[in-house]
């Protein structure tokens, strides 16, 4: 077994604040991160900013800042998600770090030139600014981009080029193999049907189109575009083109890279084929999750619709929202937010299964007496678990199935609910002290492996179960929403 595990989320794009969007795949990814760690892999978890591009650059000056000054308020804010939601990433990388990431940069853009995979040539063609990204009329919807519902804009200028298309036949065969796996089978199938349409892409922009960025080397009037500059971290982060590159050696390349399908074309065969020219190893598993939607439209700073995450933690807690995210929707669908199906979850679910069931567990603990080694009760290791249910959570996790998981540790969640009513503890209280005391051990190891299993998904609950159990001082999990 691979003892090392190294997971990535896309970067986020610092044209603004985060939405719950950026807060699923942060979630999801940490999720991954903490059952590998769980398995005593060596686990590297990067999280990281999208800083340049023209968007930003134009953002900044309609505020009247610098686009440095601009990008680091919202990676202040970006980080600030990522510690309310209790993210256990390693490291957190951003572009418009010149210190970390440039040189990796650079490192990469010399590799690909040297393999003689970069050229100049004159270029005309639609742009959209909101997706940083070329586009052709068959992309369009009534001539608009459907992501962000505006007309492209016409550029013609001379650019570098990545040649793309030299990779495209092998990129294709790794995919058909599950070299590169892309979960679900769905969006497999979607690049393999897209792969041989794709051609050589622009890899520059002209310093005066876009003077906030990475500068190509050796071009002072060129910047990096978007694909050697951002896609880059996810090697920049580990030291890739740097004499201090051990983490590089050891952890790439990624076993999951987390990402939106807006981005999957990006991931999928740009960024393998720009690996490929370097020489280096390609991701192993690309998962691709769905949109978080409103009024059926994906969450989008540019339309407006977005849900605050902060306003969520806020409410009800880190846990609440990571539990909502991962229980309402099978990971690779969209899915839509609404507080009412929100508060519904968190009452059935939270309030009235797990919060009450600790909450009975340790109040008739304390008022019944119950003789049990407390302070000894140590966590338990996957044996005092069963060991196929185990497996089969691990199974789930793999298939990137996080709902089935919530749902089978639900079961004995609401089973141990169940055998409280039917053992009636209140009665053997009176009448079967020694019953009594092994209807309680049954609970108590019930939980131990319920708040050992949680520790992927709610961390911070599971460790208030560890503390109410080894206290006996009852406080309320997640306090009912009248």
């Amino acid at each position: 077994m691979d003892k090392k595990f190294y997971i990535t989320t896309s970067i986020a794009y610092t044209n603004d604040k985060p939405h719950i969007g950026h807060a699923l795949e942060l979630i999801q990814a940490d999720a991954l991160a903490r059952i590998n760690r769980l398995q005593k892999k060596d686990t590297f978890f990067l999280t990281g900013t999208d800083d340049h591009g023209t968007k930003i650059y134009r953002s900044a000056c309609k505020k009247k800042q610098s686009p440095k000054e601009f990008v680091d308020e919202n990676i202040a804010a970006f980080k600030k998600l990522v510690a309310n939601l209790n993210i256990s990433n390693d490291d957190f990388i951003s572009t418009s770090d010149k210190r970390r990431h440039w040189p990796g940069a650079e490192a990469l853009w010399k590799k690909l030139d040297t393999a003689g995979d970069i050229y100049k040539k004159k270029y005309s063609g639609l742009y959209c600014v909101g997706c940083e990204s070329y586009v052709t009329k068959a992309d369009l919807v009534d001539g608009k981009c459907p992501t962000h519902l505006k007309a492209p804009e016409v550029v013609e200028e001379e650019n570098y080029f990545f040649e793309l298309s030299k990779y495209k036949k092998e990129i294709k065969e790794k995919i058909e193999r599950d070299e590169i796996k892309i979960t679900p089978l769905a969006r497999k199938h979607e690049v393999l049907n897209i792969v041989d349409e794709l051609d050589d892409i622009s890899f520059s922009r002209p310093k005066d189109k876009l003077p906030w960025g990475v500068p190509v080397p050796g071009d002072d009037a060129q910047m990096m575009y978007v694909w050697c500059d951002a896609l880059s971290n996810y090697i920049t982060a580990l030291g890739f083109g740097t004499k201090n590159d051990a983490k590089f050696k050891k952890y790439w390349p990624a076993d999951v890279q987390c990402i939106g399908k807006d981005i999957l074309k990006f991931h999928a065969v740009i960024w393998p084929a720009m690996l490929l020219a370097a020489g280096e190893k390609l991701p192993k598993n690309i998962f691709v999750h769905g949109y978080i939607t409103s009024d059926g439209q994906k969450m989008s700073k540019s339309i407006g619709n977005v849900v605050d995450p902060f306003e969520v933690i806020e409410k009800y807690g880190a846990d609440a929202l990571r539990y909502f995210l991962l229980r309402e929707s099978a990971s690779t669908n969209d899915f839509d937010f609404s507080w009412k199906a929100f508060e519904e979850r968190y009452n059935s679910d939270l309030a009235n299964d797990l919060g009450n069931l600790v909450n009975r567990v340790v109040t008739m603990t304390k008022r019944y007496k119950i003789k049990f080694p407390i302070s000894n009760f140590q966590f338990p290791n996957n044996s005092q678990i069963s060991n196929n249910k185990f497996q089969k959570i691990n199974n789930l996790i793999e298939e990137f199935k996080f709902d089935e998981v919530l749902k089978l540790i639900w079961v004995d969640v609401r089973g141990a609910n169940n055998y409280i009513e039917q053992n009636k503890p209140w009665e053997l209280a009176k009448s079967d002290p020694k019953k009594l005391e092994e209807v309680f051990d049954h609970l108590f190891e019930m939980l131990h492996a319920t708040s050992y299993m949680l520790q992927v998904f709610l961390p911070e609950t599971s460790q208030k179960i560890q503390s109410q159990l080894k206290s006996l001082n009852p406080e309320p999990l997640f306090p009912r929403i009248q």
